[in-house]
């Protein structure tokens, strides 16, 4: 039988929100209502005729509510299968009244276990038991039971036992029941992630688990012949393209979101106004400035042909200002990300350029200064590779210089926004910098000379008096070479290469200078 009369429902929630009206509409439909603790309590409260669970089992709750639940006049009406005679003949000998309708949701143990400073006790209570065990019962026997295991659940079941006079298809039961089962691995998952944190000091524990759920399907992947999805963890950062929000333009594609999170990255580099234009995950500008028009001005100028159709990211929200140098002349955007966005910001957005109704808005709210420490994930034929993120500490502070000359304090300040730069760029990488500005970007070459004459290409004359980033060391001394012939004064690089005197002494035959930070940033 493929659609089921809900004649009979237990109610046993730790989250009461809407509880009390989904429960209205069961009444609604005639359905009896059991309940247990808390729950029966809010609507015995809201005036609804309910039984008490332990009416039904003939036993009181025990052990401070840990054991309600728990006995065969729950459990039997659950599990019995309504085709099966000899169930149901068992079910009228023992005096048991079938259930069709479970709605749980479970003790926080997430939200608790995240928390600093919470005892081990208190954790560990957050376990639930006889929920799980009714959301499993409920969900193996969906051809029979129904399962709500979420307050957002409510509207669509509630739409439906309206429409069809308290009646729920299979379809809807089964589609149910796989969110049940997925919401007790994602539960199961999180205990076994504390108590794995507990025994293992290790940064990465003995088995690797994650939970992902489906936010948007996408028209195609990186190619229209590739299919794609965003997935999201259900504990991603509040800052992040899984919660931001789209105010205006087409859908996001998979490129744009793999460019918007490259963005996102580079600008939370800085706390001072910073902006980025990105175009295949790299940056093909990047500057900081007294105010983000300032910054966007200079990121576009470091190399405009490449901006066209760029991603922008921004720290700081789009004001009018910033509207109007987004919106300059002969300029096309395929997606802009901000904090936020001014309404006079959004009119010119959206009504001045000829892009308007195209350019996708990303608002990603405030960002913090703490960006998260997420695990970096790349995966390979077979398994993952999981490493720590390439993020945190300011690796000029710990720096020395290794030429005859010291850098002036002009170039210190340029060295290390060059640096900051670098790091998201793709290896072999190369940023020359000059007044809080990119003015060329060698990126993702085989040979690193060659990196290197690409940004010295891309600045042209904006070379001379400009530093030079490097994610690795220089193999040769020929880096340098073609970088003072280009007219750079100052280079920040790792060093550790078998040739760092070549190098050196280059620097110095040249007259300039050279800081080691000891730090390589590879980017694969």
């Amino acid at each position: 039988m493929s659609e089921r009369k809900i004649r009979r429902a237990l109610l046993s929630v730790y989250d009461k929100m809407g509880l009390v009206s989904f429960a209205q509409v069961l009444r609604e439909q005639d359905v009896e209502l059991i309940s247990t603790g808390g729950t029966y309590r809010v609507l015995v409260e809201s005036g609804l005729p309910v039984t008490e669970v332990s009416q039904i089992t003939g036993f009181p709750e025990i052990l401070d509510g840990r054991v309600k639940t728990l006995h065969p006049h729950i459990h039997a009406a659950l599990l019995a299968r309504r085709h099966s005679g000899e169930h149901m003949a068992t079910l009228e000998r023992l005096g048991i009244a079938p259930i069709d309708l479970v709605v749980c949701n479970l003790y926080p143990f997430e939200a608790v276990a995240s928390q600093t400073g919470v005892a081990h006790e208190e954790v560990i209570e957050q376990i639930d038991i006889g929920g799980p065990t009714l959301i499993r019962a409920a969900a193996k026997n969906y051809y029979d039971v129904a399962v709500v295991t979420a307050p957002e659940q409510y509207a669509d079941v509630a739409e439906e036992l309206r429409a069809s006079g308290g009646v729920l298809t299979l379809s809807t039961r089964e589609r149910l029941a796989i969110r049940a089962f997925r919401r007790m691995v994602e539960y199961d998952l999180a205990i076994a992630r504390y108590f794995e944190s507990l025994q293992d000091a290790e940064k990465f524990p003995l088995y690797f688990d994650m939970s992902f759920r489906r936010r948007l399907l996408l028209r195609y992947g990186e190619n229209p012949h590739q299919h794609a999805a965003l997935y999201v963890a259900a504990d991603a950062p509040e800052v992040s393209l899984a919660h931001a929000r789209l105010l205006g333009g087409k859908e996001l594609s998979f490129n744009n979101l793999l460019d918007l999170d490259s963005a996102l990255r580079i600008v939370q580099e800085w706390t001072v106004p910073a902006a980025v234009i990105v175009k295949h995950t790299n940056p093909c500008g990047a500057a900081i400035g007294e105010s983000l028009d300032s910054a966007l001005s200079k990121a576009f100028a470091c190399d405009p042909q490449s901006a066209y159709g760029g991603i922008v990211g921004c720290n700081r929200e789009v004001d009018e200002l910033a509207a109007e140098v987004l919106t300059a002349p002969g300029r096309f955007l395929e997606a802009i990300l901000a904090p936020h966005f001014l309404p006079a910001a959004l009119e010119i957005l959206r009504s001045r350029p000829k892009w308007k109704q195209q350019v996708r808005l990303v608002e990603i709210g405030r960002l913090a200064q703490d960006r998260p420490n997420e695990l970096d994930l790349k995966r390979i034929v077979g398994g993952l590779l999981v490493q720590t993120p390439d993020a945190g500490e300011d690796d000029l502070l710990t720096s020395r210089v290794v030429t005859r000359r010291q850098p002036s304090e002009r170039e210190w300040d340029d060295l290390r926004f060059a640096w900051k730069v670098v790091k998201h760029v793709k290896s072999n990488a190369i940023v020359l910098a000059r007044e809080g500005q990119t003015v060329g970007i060698g990126a993702g070459q085989m040979s690193r000379v060659d990196a290197v004459r690409i940004a010295v290409n891309k600045a042209g004359e904006r070379a001379r008096g400009a530093v030079l980033a490097s994610d690795a060391f220089f193999p040769f001394r020929d880096n340098v070479d073609v970088a003072a012939q280009a007219g750079i004064t100052a280079i920040v690089q790792p060093g550790g290469s078998v040739r760092d005197a070549e190098s050196i002494a280059a620097c110095d035959e040249n007259g300039l200078a050279m800081v080691f930070t000891g730090v390589r940033h590879f980017k694969h």
